[in-house]
This record gives C-alpha cells, structure tokens and sequence, in this order.
C-alpha cells in the first residue's frame, strides 16, 4: 500500500468528524524537504484556520502510528480553485463548470482545450467546447484537467 493510502486511512475518519472532506493526500519532495500534503473541502470553502485545526487534529494520529519513517513537512490546504481533477468527487464537483484540458498527444488537431464538463465516467469525460462540440476524452490521454480560470 501506498503512504499517501495508509495516511489516508489513518486520518480519513477524524477530518470527516470535524466536517471536511478528505479530497486528496499528497507525499512529494518540495524544495529538498518531503511534504505530506491533506487536501479538504467542505460547502463554501476552508479558511486557514479550520486547516490549521485539521492539522492538530491529525498529527497526534500520524506520530502514533508513524507510517513514515523518514522526516517530513505535514500540510493541510484547501483545494484551492484551479486544482486539478483526478478523482471521480473532482469530476463530480467541476459538473457544468469549465475546464482547461491538456493532452499527451492531439485529439482533433488540437492538445488544448477548453469546454464545460457536460458527462463523465471511470474511463473518460464529455465537454461541450467553446466552438459547441461535443467532446469525450479518455481521462488517460490528459495531462492535465483542471478548472478554466477567467479574469476579467
């Protein structure tokens, strides 16, 4: 099993008692130091102090149990706007809204697109492009697919 999976399962049970939900879990080297990053959510969004609460709650349980050995940096953020979709909650989430899709290789002539997600399952997604296609990408052939950000 993964660390991020143990992790996961060790924390999972208190952040959702306090009200959150646990979206994601991340272990990755960042600026020469390992990172062990939890990603929560709950309706209308978490402030930093609720992260901040999150975290105290859930490093007695990870230096209990210690499913790491070496030393690291624990986060808790929010999901933040312009996250990438990589679960089906993401997916779920991002319904009707528009997404920024960037692929390995071209579909269509094209490695970039933008469209509102429209359907999606285990294998792929649907997205109604700005030019009023209709189009369903394997969710493996993306490199990324994240939320559209407009500024205006």
């Amino acid at each position: 099993m993964k660390t991020t999976e143990i992790c996961e399962q060790l924390c999972k049970e208190k952040i959702e008692s306090m009200g959150f939900e646990l979206c994601d879990v991340e272990y990755q080297k960042e600026y020469g130091d390992w990172v062990l990053t939890f990603y929560i959510d709950k309706p209308g969004g978490v402030t930093i102090d609720e992260c901040e609460a999150v975290s105290r709650a859930i490093e007695p349980i990870l230096d209990e149990k210690d499913p790491i050995e070496s030393e690291y940096v624990l986060s808790v953020s929010s999901l933040g706007i312009d996250r990438p979709l990589k679960k089906d909650r993401d997916f779920e989430r991002a319904m009707g809204t528009e997404l920024e899709i960037k692929l390995y290789a071209p579909k269509n002539g094209k490695k970039q697109w933008i469209g509102t997600l429209e359907a999606f399952d285990a294998e792929s997604f649907t997205v109604r492009t700005e030019q009023g296609e209709t189009l369903t990408v394997a969710k493996k052939d993306c490199a990324l697919v994240r939320p559209n950000i407009r500024f205006s």
